[in-house]
Formats: structure tokens, C-alpha cells, sequence
């Protein structure tokens, strides 16, 4: 046992003593106390009164909060919105020693009293009234060293939201960020939907899933990967403008982009194509950076970022040249070339990839990462777009984009591919590539394929990462800082 777990057991002990004592006089967990007034509130509309003027006042509040630090016979207060301090004189802490032996930092309390300024100019609340709500059983980190183990604040999230409050401001900008882009969706009449977590067949998406089983139904099911296919059949259904903000789920990797369940925004609107979303997506990134933030230029991670500045539009191709002009035309459409670079540079091909796959592959071994700048890349290959609509011009291509920010991948869209004979044939391609050992291809949905028959009218669609979008607009560097309860190992 390490010194500071003997110290912290020890302190553990002291105050399971103080609860059996404060046991022995009734209830040691009260819940009859009201507050009248936040922190914040009171020092918003009281911050500027005199000391002689708050004395004349004799304003009498009641706030209610956690205990952060003593200070004499002043305690540091914090409740939701903020900070106040509270003053306990001789005869309130004679009080608090007999019966709770003394307040504790990390307490829950509720004080009544008149609302007073000290000699140095902070509010404070005269303890008339007080309780004790909730005894606090384990300290807090102190204040010296703090939470400052990253791994444990993901761990011990509830405690990271105690001693660090610039970590609730992050959680709350991510509300508002959720909160300006449902609002900019409902004001241009799109319909918020809520399809299925627990999917009899994974789609819209290739990844490889979760699987669990419904007992009384006594079949398999799937956590979802993706609303998409879903989505579409209620636009088959006349739902023209739908969207949807939810949790997806997916069995891979954990890094600092990726999350196993994450939330997404998906959104399609009939009678609309790809090129309509990307300037749809600058306009609503725009909107929710200047609602939230106040300003479309952002810094990140140190760096510069301008929202404001039309986004730039490139195929893969031209971002592999625009990073790499060492690589030629020739080399490009190269297969055994691609696979050889690919390799080189650390990455593994899909052996079965045709040039469009190969050349995608290579993009985000050389090209990717570089894209600071909002950047779409459009032109996506049919072979690895199968739900997307081909290209009139050339159908190797498809109607796709993705949005790349801070060498991210942000967004995801396309026109929708509409021929239920062309969607069935590209099922059953990525049928094979599964039956081949690909894990993430797509199965056969045949229900989908019904659907089609029935008619989606042209139709574009897109998904947003919001985790991704929150990092972007908080300036955090992990989606751990933005998922309050991120993925962890076992302890």
C-alpha cells in the first residue's frame, strides 16, 4: 500500500465516524432543504453592492452546494453555476463540531443566511440556517496536486466534474453545440426521428458490429452501426426532411478519435444532391460555431482554424498529388505500385481493392492527416461507396464526399444510390468480400431492397461525428474530453 492510499483509508475512516455519529441524532440524509438563489445568480445581481450596502440590505438567501475548500470560519461553496463563500462565526462552528464534528471539504450543505461582502471584496452568505445534506465519505484530490491522472479523470469522471470546473464547461458547450444544430434542422423543416438500436441486420455503414441476444425472441441481434438504411425508408415512406441525434456502435479500435459508442446526426432530404449538403454542411458549422463561440475563426491545439473561409473541394487524387507531387499518374493507377507505397508507409491494403480502393488506402496514409483546413474530398469510388449514388460522368465514381477538419474525418455524405437493382448487386459484392474474411462489409438486407422497390426519390444524406465537432469547438485533443464516460479497461 502506497503512502497516499494509507492516508486516503485513513481519512476514509475518520469520516465513516463522523456519519455513525451523525447516525445517532436522526436522519443523516436530509432532503427537506430549498435554495433560493445559485451562486452565479447572486453574484451577478448582487456582485456590484457595497459592503456597507449589502449590510443595509440584509438580504437573506438560502444556496446549497459542495464544500471546496475552509479558509478560517470561511467555506468555498460550489454549486452548478459557480462559487460563493460562506461564514460560519464562533458559536455556527461550535454548532457544526457537536454535531457533525465539523464540515468536511467535499460536504454537501444548505446554508440560510444574509448575504454579506468581506474586506476583500467577495460575497458571502452568514451561516443563521444550516445542514448538513450529504456527508462526503472519500476527499477530494487536494489542491495541490489535484486530478491531475489523465486516465483517471475518464475513470472518475464524477470527481474530474468536482475539482476541475472547466471540464463542466465543455460538457455544457456540448449541449449547446447539440442544441444549435437540432434548432438550425427544425427551422428548415426537417423532422426529428428515432430509429432502432437493436437491429435484426447491421447497415448503412461497414463496420463490424456488437452482437447480443434477445431471449424471448431467441435470436441474435445487433447494436446499431448506423441509422441510415432507416432513415431512407421513412423518406421511401414520404418523410422527405428527417434527422436523427444518437448513439452508434462499433465493435473496433479505441484512439483518441475513436470511441466504441459515439453519437451521430444523420440527415436526408429528398429532391437534393452532394453538392447541395457541402454547401448546406459550411452553412451549418458556420452557424453553430458563430452561436456557440461568437466567431467562425477558432484556434485548435495551438493552430489557427477559419470556419469562415469558403471550404476547399478536392478528389483523392488531387489531395495525394497536392501533399505528394512526387507521385505520378502512372504510379497512381499502379496496382501493384499503390499496394508497395501503401505498405511502405505503414499501412495495409485490402488485397482485393481495385485502384479506387488502393488509391483511397494510400490517401489516408500520405494525404489525410494533412488537411488542417475544412477540406472536401469528393469523388469517392464505387467499390468502397456501396450505398452511394455512381457519377453520371464516370460510374467507377460515385456522388460522395467526407469532410476532413484538423486531419479528421468530420462528415460523411452522398446522393443516395436509388436503383434497387444496383443497391442489390452491390449487397451481394460486399456479401462476398465477407464470406472473403472482411468483418466490416455490409450484409444483405432484403427489407431495404423491398423498400427501393417501392421508390426513394433522389435523395442526399449525410452523417456529422458530433463527438468529432465537439473536440473541434472545445479544443480537445481526445474524444475522451468530450464523452463524459468514455470506454475504459477494466481496473
Amino acid at each position: 500500500m502506497t503512502e497516499h492510499n494509507h492516508d486516503e483509508n485513513k481519512l476514509i475512516a475518520e469520516r465513516r465516524s463522523k456519519l455513525d455519529h451523525i447516525r445517532t441524532q436522526g436522519n443523516a440524509f436530509p432532503n427537506q432543504f430549498r435554495r433560493s438563489h445559485e451562486a452565479a445568480q447572486l453574484q451577478h445581481s448582487h456582485g456590484e453592492y457595497s459592503k456597507e450596502e449589502l449590510e443595509a440590505m440584509d438580504f437573506k438567501v438560502s444556496v446549497s452546494g459542495r464544500i471546496l475548500a475552509k479558509r478560517g470560519p470561511f467555506f468555498v461553496l460550489q454549486d452548478n453555476s459557480g462559487r460563493i463563500q460562506l461564514y460560519a462565526d464562533k458559536d455556527a462552528q461550535n454548532v457544526m463540531k457537536e454535531k457533525w464534528h465539523n464540515w468536511d471539504i467535499g460536504d454537501i450543505v444548505g446554508v440560510t443566511g444574509a448575504l454579506h461582502k468581506s474586506g476583500k471584496g467577495d460575497l458571502y452568505v452568514n451561516c443563521e440556517d444550516y445542514h448538513l445534506l450529504t456527508k462526503a465519505l472519500r476527499p477530494l484530490p487536494d489542491k495541490y496536486h489535484g486530478l491531475a491522472d489523465q486516465e483517471l479523470r475518464y475513470r472518475q469522471r464524477y470527481v474530474d466534474l468536482v475539482v476541475n470546473p472547466e471540464i463542466r464547461d465543455v460538457f455544457k458547450l456540448r449541449t449547446k453545440i447539440i442544441d444549435f444544430i437540432r434548432s438550425y434542422l427544425n427551422g428548415r423543416d426537417f423532422m426529428e426521428v428515432e430509429t432502432p438500436m437493436l437491429q435484426v441486420i447491421p447497415g448503412g455503414a461497414t463496420a463490424k458490429p456488437f452482437i447480443t441476444h434477445h431471449n424471448a425472441l431467441d435470436m441474435p441481434l445487433y447494436l446499431r452501426i448506423a441509422p441510415e438504411l432507416y432513415l431512407k425508408r421513412l423518406v421511401v415512406g414520404g418523410l422527405e426532411a428527417v434527422f436523427e441525434i444518437n448513439r452508434n456502435f462499433r465493435n473496433e479500435g479505441m484512439s483518441t478519435r475513436h470511441n466504441p459508442e459515439f453519437t451521430m446526426m444523420e440527415f436526408y432530404e429528398a429532391y437534393r444532391d452532394y453538392k447541395y449538403l457541402m454547401d448546406y454542411t459550411e452553412r451549418l458549422f458556420r452557424f453553430v460555431a458563430q452561436e456557440v463561440l461568437g466567431t467562425t475563426a477558432l484556434t485548435y491545439q495551438g493552430k489557427p482554424l477559419d470556419l469562415g473561409k469558403p471550404f476547399h473541394r478536392l478528389t483523392i487524387v488531387d489531395a495525394i498529388k497536392k501533399y505528394n507531387p512526387q507521385y505520378t499518374d502512372e504510379q497512381l493507377n499502379d496496382r501493384a505500385w499503390l499496394k508497395a507505397e501503401i505498405h511502405k508507409l505503414g499501412g495495409k491494403p485490402v488485397l482485393t481493392d481495385g485502384i479506387g480502393g488502393l488509391q483511397l488506402s494510400l490517401f489516408e496514409e500520405c494525404a489525410e492527416s494533412q488537411l488542417w483546413e475544412p477540406t472536401f474530398i469528393i469523388d469517392y469510388p464505387a467499390e468502397v461507396s456501396p450505398l452511394a449514388r455512381r457519377s453520371d460522368s464516370n460510374p467507377a465514381l460515385t456522388d460522395r464526399f467526407e469532410l476532413f477538419i484538423v486531419g479528421r474525418e468530420i462528415a460523411n455524405g452522398f446522393s443516395e444510390l436509388n436503383d434497387a437493382e444496383d443497391q442489390a448487386a452491390r449487397f451481394m459484392e460486399q456479401v462476398q468480400q465477407k464470406e472473403a474474411g472482411d468483418d466490416e462489409a455490409m450484409h444483405y438486407d432484403a427489407d431495404y431492397i423491398r423498400a427501393l422497390e417501392h421508390g426513394l426519390p433522389p435523395t442526399a444524406g449525410e452523417g456529422i461525428g458530433i463527438d468529432r465537432f465537439v473536440m473541434l469547438l472545445t479544443d480537445a485533443p481526445s474524444i475522451r474530453d468530450v464523452i463524459l464516460f468514455p470506454q475504459m479497461r477494466p481496473e
